[in-house]
């Protein structure tokens, strides 16, 4: 298999992600992870399933050896509905893990078990989710403590006119956007050059809002390598001349994600960020994109969530929640993983602590 040829081939398979595909993993592969891209076919040839996984040796105190890791981000992509296929994929990636000597592999697959806020009118719940939580369990799998994306999300629907979009709105969002558009707000493509000043706004924004993000070169490389690929756009909203929010907007197999988004604390009064994200759905039904994933929703659905802002934001968009089975673990060496989860909050707290360090840093706070 051409590792280039790689986003051809799952550009087709159910929930094709953009953390599948082969600039995810190029970049994966700059920070210390190795792609091991996994492929499935039919006795025909053609392709039911596909893994990018990535594996990682780490150093970790408590443990006298190196010890490898795999994650499978937003994947393994197939048909979920059809149980045959995913338990062979299942049961290779577990063969897999023990055979590379992995502590343990990690999926988190676009599996719905549900819509909407669970316990409202507009709930929906989605049984074959729930069946695939059983089975993975049934094969020792287990619901992981560290769930390394957002396991519910917030997608718009890009369907219809842009009238129907804004109908579709909430009323506060819909007067939000005429505000800003009034009060002259501008909405324009951002370029190469523009990454220093996007960062610098996101680092900006991970100190007000008390998120943990890492170094400048991390999303640099990002963002640069979308962009060369023409998978990205970058977006920044400016008031009279002067950029105050921005976001990067990423596009594959016919579906957006808002990925990284970042403001300043000038000019908030003026709501650059509603006409920034009808921007955003314009340039991606532009890109051929049925859906926009605004990414991330609470995992509990109450106030006290520290995303419950944000989260408002995005339902005001007219954003549909799409719940999931989020991220599942196998223990492949499972005593070996006991010690890992012990070793783990300790890791974290100190990852988390160094990066809030290196953020002020570099803004100069």
């Amino acid at each position: 298999m051409e590792f280039h040829q790689w986003n051809n081939l799952i550009f087709d398979l159910p929930a094709a992600h953009i953390l599948q595909t082969r600039q995810w993993a190029d970049i994966k592969a700059r920070h210390g992870w190795r792609p091991l891209p996994q492929i499935w076919r039919d006795d025909n040839g053609r392709i039911k399933a596909a893994a990018m996984v990535l594996e990682r040796s780490l150093k970790v105190g408590g443990f006298s050896d190196v010890v490898r890791v795999m994650y499978v981000p937003r994947g393994p992509l197939l048909d979920w509905r059809d149980e045959k296929w995913g338990i062979q994929v299942i049961s290779d990636l577990e063969k897999l893990a023990q055979r590379r000597r992995a502590i343990f592999i990690k999926i988190d697959p676009e599996v719905v078990v549900g819509r909407g806020i669970p316990q409202t009118e507009e709930a929906i719940e989605d049984g074959y989710g729930q069946n695939v939580v059983d089975w993975l369990q049934q094969r020792k799998w287990r619901f992981s403590p560290e769930q390394i994306q957002f396991r519910n999300t917030v997608w718009l629907d890009l369907s219809g006119t842009e009238e129907e979009w804004l109908a579709r709105m909430k009323q506060k969002s819909r007067y939000n956007l005429r505000l800003a558009q009034r009060k002259g707000v501008k909405v324009q493509l951002g370029s190469m050059q523009d990454l220093p000043l996007l960062y610098r706004m996101y680092a900006e924004t991970s100190l007000r809002d008390g998120f943990t993000i890492r170094n400048e070169d991390y999303y640099l490389t990002v963002w640069r390598e979308f962009l060369e690929a023409d998978m990205a756009e970058v977006l920044l909203a400016e008031v009279e001349g002067e950029v105050v929010a921005g976001l990067v907007l990423f596009f594959f197999a016919g579906r957006a994600w808002y990925l990284y988004g970042m403001s300043r604390n000038v000019h908030r009064d003026k709501m650059p960020n509603y006409p920034l994200q009808w921007e955003a759905m314009r340039r991606a039904k532009a890109r051929g994109c049925q859906v926009y994933d605004l990414w991330g929703a609470p995992d509990e659905f109450n106030e006290q969530d520290r995303m419950w802002g944000v989260f408002r934001f995005k339902q005001g968009l007219g954003g549909e929640v799409i719940r999931t089975i989020g991220a599942w673990d196998y223990p492949a060496r499972p005593l070996m993983y006991a010690l890992y989860l012990q070793v783990l909050p300790r890791l974290l707290s100190w990852m988390r602590r160094r990066g809030e360090e290196q953020t002020r840093r570099e803004v100069g706070v």
